[in-house]
């Protein structure tokens, strides 16, 4: 693999062109958050950014020409334009608006007669949670797609093991029923928490949002009560328990090395971790008003358009339905529009 340009320039350039082709096939959630931090760590990967747009852009009229039309490529394709369409952008740039695949333009009675001639394609995608499931104590499962566990309870403890994926497990207190997840020779220890386990290829990744578990290998010890050699993680702390496979008499055993470390981890990375969790609300090219409504529609918290000048606002993006905040902090560090509380409302309104 050849590696990146050492002049700044050109490495940002380089950098560009790779994001531009993740956004063109879509981007993740975490993908998403990683863009922004991007964008934000230097305003030479928004020039640059702005740069690749316009290459690809050239680029793209040679999608009008195949072998099958003539011998050589028309050389009118790759001429500049006899005349550009003007077009505007909100006041706070495309580079960070494109950070969070959320673009807003000017509203319509504002823009320009060309630009109007063009119909937004206004469409809302509601996009399901994950699969929720309440076990027979009260606790309830979450699972991320592909994800399979298999439950065995009795009447001394309560045993789920980990197939495959990842969940995330808010657990019903009951001191004398302790909760055991189980996931290829690690077990991790709850009595009530909230915790998320994921099972990969090579590790098991454990992270903690309330109360405690022990995380430990069965391998090594029969009595999970007395936790012997357990890691023992809090609230905002993960661990990785990283996986060697042995084939012993020619069967795959899998088997955890020594304790992982714990590790520390900042609201914003549980948040990322978490991201899968929770119903998501796509808009493209949706007026702010009634993305709005849709957000509106699954919280008890309202959102108001105080300001019929910003009702218009075209909003595209992928967004958790039940958080509010992230949406609203895009509008204010992004676009100058803040949310005043009033009440049970925020208040959306330009930036004074």
């Amino acid at each position: 693999m050849n590696p990146l340009p050492s002049h700044p320039s050109d490495r940002a350039d380089a950098e560009a062109s790779a994001w531009l082709a993740r956004r063109d096939r879509g981007l993740t959630a975490a993908e998403q958050d990683a863009y922004l931090e991007w964008l934000r760590a230097d305003p030479a990967h928004g020039q640059a950014l702005k740069r690749q747009e316009r290459v690809w852009s050239v680029l793209d009229h040679l999608e009008q020409w195949r072998p099958a039309h003539s011998t050589a490529p028309n050389p009118d394709l790759l001429a500049p334009p006899r005349s550009r369409r003007p077009y505007w952008l909100a006041a706070a740039g495309f580079a960070l608006a494109a950070a969070l695949a959320v673009l807003i333009t000017v509203p319509r009675s504002a823009a320009p007669t060309a630009v109007a001639d063009r119909t937004p394609r206004r469409e809302a995608i509601v996009h399901p949670g994950p699969e929720r499931r309440i076990l027979e104590d009260g606790s309830l499962v979450e699972l991320n797609h592909g994800a399979k566990i298999e439950i065995a309870f009795t009447a001394g403890e309560r045993r789920v093991k980990l197939v495959s994926g990842e969940a995330y497990f808010t657990v019903a207190k009951n001191p004398a029923r302790p909760f055991i997840v189980e996931a290829s020779g690690v077990a991790v220890r709850a009595i009530g928490t909230a915790f998320s386990v994921a099972l990969g290829r090579t590790d098991v990744a454990v992270l903690v949002t309330q109360g405690s578990v022990q995380v430990m290998d069965q391998s090594r010890t029969t009595d999970l009560a007395a936790g012997d050699g357990a890691v023992v993680l809090g609230a905002g702390q993960r661990t990785v328990v990283r996986l060697v496979k042995l084939r012993p008499a020619n069967k795959a055993v899998t088997v955890p090395p020594a304790p992982p470390q714990v590790q520390e981890v900042t609201p914003a990375e549980v948040e990322r971790a978490l991201s899968w969790q929770g119903m998501r609300l796509e808009f493209v090219e949706m007026p702010l008003a009634d993305v709005v409504a849709s957000f509106n529609r699954y919280n008890h918290r309202k959102l108001r358009v105080d300001e019929p000048e910003i009702a218009d606002l075209l909003i595209g993006g992928n967004f958790r339905a039940d958080n509010v905040d992230a949406f609203v902090r895009l509008l204010d560090s992004g676009f100058g529009i803040t949310a005043e509380p009033n009440g049970d409302e925020l208040r959306l309104r330009r930036a004074k």
